[in-house]
């Protein structure tokens, strides 16, 4: 529950709205699940590696389903969006996120779409590590479980690939 882990709440979350599990799949080095949307298989990944490693169950996975950058969706804690703030971005750099930095690397892209979930930022540079490797604040949690519970209402959007829209209504607030 540290905020470094956010992208894992969400995922969890997500598996237990849709009633899925996750497995240790060691060829990826990730927990799976698998979730059919539309008659399209979907894939939920949680890297077990390092988070500075995320780049190899993400290339992994998309080697072996033969699933593009641009069909991925990658969730992860952003330091420069307050507590509880979510935007959507597709492409762009690493902004010093090692995960990030890690995952444009080995799959060669950076035109995957994100998810950022604001976790606040500590106001120093060399507080930024012991700070998201914490437990947020239960104000700061409290924010981000909402942010995340709202997401989830526009899921369908999420595995249409309707980044757009979804842009478009969380980037806006």
């Amino acid at each position: 529950m540290t905020r470094h882990n956010a992208g894992f709440w969400f995922l969890d979350a997500l598996a237990s709205r849709l009633a899925l599990s996750f497995k240790l799949d060691k060829k990826f080095q990730a927990e799976t699940s698998r979730y059919q949307a539309n008659g399209e298989d979907c894939w939920l990944c949680k890297p077990q590696t390092y988070m500075n490693e995320s780049g190899t169950a993400i290339q992994a996975m998309q080697s072996y389903y033969k699933v593009s950058p641009e069909e991925t969706l990658i969730v992860h804690d952003e330091i420069d969006l307050p507590a509880g703030v979510v935007r959507f971005k597709t492409g762009g750099g690493h902004g010093g996120q090692n995960g990030l930095r890690d995952i444009i690397q080995r799959t060669g892209s950076n035109s995957f779409h994100r998810l950022r979930i604001g976790v606040g930022h500590p106001g120093s540079k060399d507080k930024v590590v012991s700070y998201v490797l914490a437990r947020p604040h239960r104000e700061e949690e409290d924010a981000m479980l909402n942010a995340i519970a709202t997401i989830l209402d526009d899921v369908d959007l999420i595995f249409q690939g309707d980044i757009q829209s979804l842009m478009n209504q969380y980037n806006q607030k």
